[in-house]
């Protein structure tokens, strides 16, 4: 879908909670048949209706001409350049997301490495393969070791063959734990074994963490998932820049 950018005046106000009894204008179920879901209604200006979507994991502002007959996507900015679609973009699309995103990953099946007081949790999609997770395992290190953060990793098989059958050997040890540090610390010289036949109850755990990567959009590792300072949801793909990787830990 192509953007567009249309700069108006006045304020944006936030209509509540999405109706779904509502009959939806045709432009806007025309959106809804390409993918969008409509999230939220919000009053805009210039005669305009506003629409919050979600589309692909990304939220999208649609803005309803007077007619009822033509749809503009994208951000609404005033007079003075104010981006008058991000707040009900926030409150009715990123922040429901960020809360169902975060609750799924806290219920998949992870292996934690730092202290379970730390006032930061990341969580990441990771293979016992991936030599991109092990550098991002090497560069939280600080973050770790001072106890600020806690690196949760939901465990998948994508890289090789036996990646799957690794990752069950580090579920099924007693101290899955201490097991990834031992892997993770030994990188390439690392003597994780593949398990020779994975139990239905944990292939079951990878079958999920791999179902829960899949719906996300996902195909690569790591794929790192944040809160940002103001709480919202962040994605990093691979291992982060030295920049973004501040950004994302905070403080040492």
């Amino acid at each position: 879908m192509r953007l567009s950018v249309l700069a108006a005046s006045g304020l944006i106000a936030l209509q509540g909670a999405w109706v779904q009894a509502e009959e939806l204008p045709a432009p806007i179920k025309a959106l809804e048949a390409k993918g969008a879901t409509i999230k939220g209604t919000f009053d805009a200006p210039g005669g305009l209706k506003g629409y919050a979507a979600q589309y692909q994991q990304q939220a999208m502002a649609f803005y309803l001409t007077s007619d009822g007959k033509h749809v503009l996507a994208g951000n609404l900015f005033d007079e003075k350049g104010e981006d008058l679609s991000e707040a009900p973009l926030q409150k009715l699309v990123y922040e429901p997301m960020t809360k169902a995103v975060w609750s799924q990953m806290e219920n998949s099946t992870w292996i934690a490495d730092g202290a379970k007081t730390a006032p930061k949790v990341i969580y990441l999609f990771s293979d016992a393969n991936c030599p991109y997770c092990n550098m991002f395992w090497e560069q939280a290190r600080p973050w770790v070791k001072s106890g600020k953060v806690q690196l949760r990793h939901i465990m998948v098989g994508v890289i090789r063959e036996d990646s799957a059958a690794k990752a069950a050997t580090l579920l099924a040890d007693a101290n899955p734990e201490t097991a990834l540090q031992k892997h993770e610390q030994a990188g390439q010289s690392s003597t994780l074994k593949a398990m020779s036949t994975i139990p239905k109850d944990i292939q079951a755990k990878l079958d999920a963490n791999m179902k829960l990567m899949t719906d996300f959009g996902l195909s690569a590792t790591p794929s790192i998932f944040y809160k940002d300072a103001a709480g919202h949801l962040q994605q990093q793909q691979g291992a982060p820049r030295p920049e973004v990787l501040a950004k994302m830990m905070g403080p040492k």
